[in-house]
């Protein structure tokens, strides 16, 4: 269960998960430099509009997809704070696949695998990149991208995971349905 789970802030202190029972959690791998570092934006509006009704963010900066999330964590939270406004939390640069991915990962990714990326511009060439990779990319959990959106209930339950080709606004209606 996600409460068993400890993450490190930025900061480099202990975060227990055991202090979000009752809250939906929003887990979302992030990069400063990536296509899709623009939902930086509306993951924050997220928090501003739902932290109140019970919104947990927890941004896990990752550098393995690309190199883009170059920086110290102070680097990449000044980045997010002066581009985005974010006013999340964010934890220390971390893994997210592979031998050094931190163990909540490893629980996100049992609860629930990929399942496409539905239809978006980069759908063909992010397909194109991993299929020269691995030919059995498709049907692995891993994490593929930057801005990999997991939600949790208030239970501890993962409901839902969002690939970054997904709107936000689709993430949304889940919490929403949460709350």
């Amino acid at each position: 269960m996600i409460y068993d789970y400890t993450l490190k802030t930025g900061k480099g202190e202990d975060l227990n998960l055991s202090d979000y029972k009752g809250k939906v959690i929003l887990v979302v791998n992030t990069a400063t430099g990536c296509g899709f570092t623009p939902q930086y934006e509306p993951i924050e509006q997220l928090y501003r509009d739902y932290h109140e009704k019970g919104l947990e963010i927890l941004d896990i900066p990752c550098n393995q997809f690309g190199g883009q999330a170059p920086g110290s964590d102070d680097e990449i939270h000044e980045f997010c704070t002066m581009h985005f406004n974010t006013t999340f939390p964010q934890m220390k640069k971390a893994d997210v696949n592979g031998p050094d991915e931190l163990p909540i990962y490893t629980w996100l990714k049992s609860q629930k695998g990929f399942e496409g990326f539905g239809e978006h511009p980069f759908k063909a060439p992010l397909e194109e990149m991993f299929a020269k990779a691995d030919p059995d990319w498709d049907k692995k959990p891993d994490i593929k991208w930057n801005f990999t959106k997991f939600v949790i209930d208030r239970d501890g339950n993962v409901v839902a995971r969002f690939e970054p080709t997904t709107d936000v606004d689709e993430v949304e209606k889940c919490i929403q349905a949460l709350l």
